[in-house]
């Protein structure tokens, strides 16, 4: 949820971050009605708001097309930030843009840098960058947008730090309403983050933020990319 947990684990060491034996999430059952795809209606219905909100919403039917219209949206050589994403990983945007040398990527300056000496510098290298990308936690049928972080660090660049915002969303991240998509994030989104992070870097996660994107005023800022099959959480 944010590019800093990734940080914490190279610098902090503190116990009250680290899981224990008692703090295992075998507790914490997804709601697997979270998992289910959006019907066609609900995709078309969910892409019309998104426009009317001034996002762009573009349709791909699987996560192969998807990653060939994100990067016909990046033109080679621009600076992306990317928000950490199951998504971009599993279809392979993330390699693309953090290995190819095609692209100026942010987060791999990021984490060549001191956080314990560079903390300043870190924050004003992802808080503006050219292109912020990833995904996002759940996107109601009136076109708004949420995305929940542990630590906030790429909501900034979302809400306006970043040029242009590019999201790869999977169908299965599509809700009625902002009580459905909190219901959601703290139903299904956090006990597998929960669990991915524990995995990872033997560490919890929290809701502590939460993005709410209603409307972009910013004409051609935005991108949503519904993708027509279970991707991310």
């Amino acid at each position: 949820m944010g590019i800093w947990d990734e940080l914490q684990t190279l610098a902090i060491e503190k116990k009250q971050n680290m899981l224990t034996v008692e703090d295992t999430v075998s507790n914490l059952i997804p709601n697997q009605e979270f998992a289910k795809l959006a019907s066609e209606e609900q995709i078309e219905r969910t892409a019309k708001a998104l426009e009317a909100n001034g996002i762009h919403a573009v349709i791909a039917e699987n996560g192969e097309e998807a990653k060939r219209i994100f990067f016909k949206l990046v033109p080679e050589g621009a600076e992306v930030f990317l928000g950490a994403s199951v998504t971009l990983e599993t279809i392979g945007i993330k390699d693309l843009i953090d290995n190819s040398r095609r692209f100026e990527a942010v987060r791999p300056k990021m984490f060549a840098m001191d956080r314990a000496t560079q903390a300043r510098e870190i924050r004003k290298l992802g808080g503006a960058p050219d292109y912020a990308a990833g995904s996002v936690h759940a996107v109601t049928e009136d076109g708004q947008v949420m995305i929940a972080s542990n630590t906030g660090s790429q909501l900034g660049p979302y809400a306006s730090g970043a040029g242009k915002v590019i999201w790869v969303v999977g169908a299965q991240k599509l809700v009625k309403d902002l009580n459905e998509g909190f219901k959601r994030i703290y139903e299904y989104d956090l006990p597998l983050e929960t669990e991915h992070m524990r995995q990872l870097y033997n560490m919890g996660t929290g809701v502590n933020k939460v993005l709410i994107v209603n409307r972009e005023i910013r004409p051609n800022r935005i991108t949503l990319i519904i993708v027509k099959e279970g991707l991310g959480f």
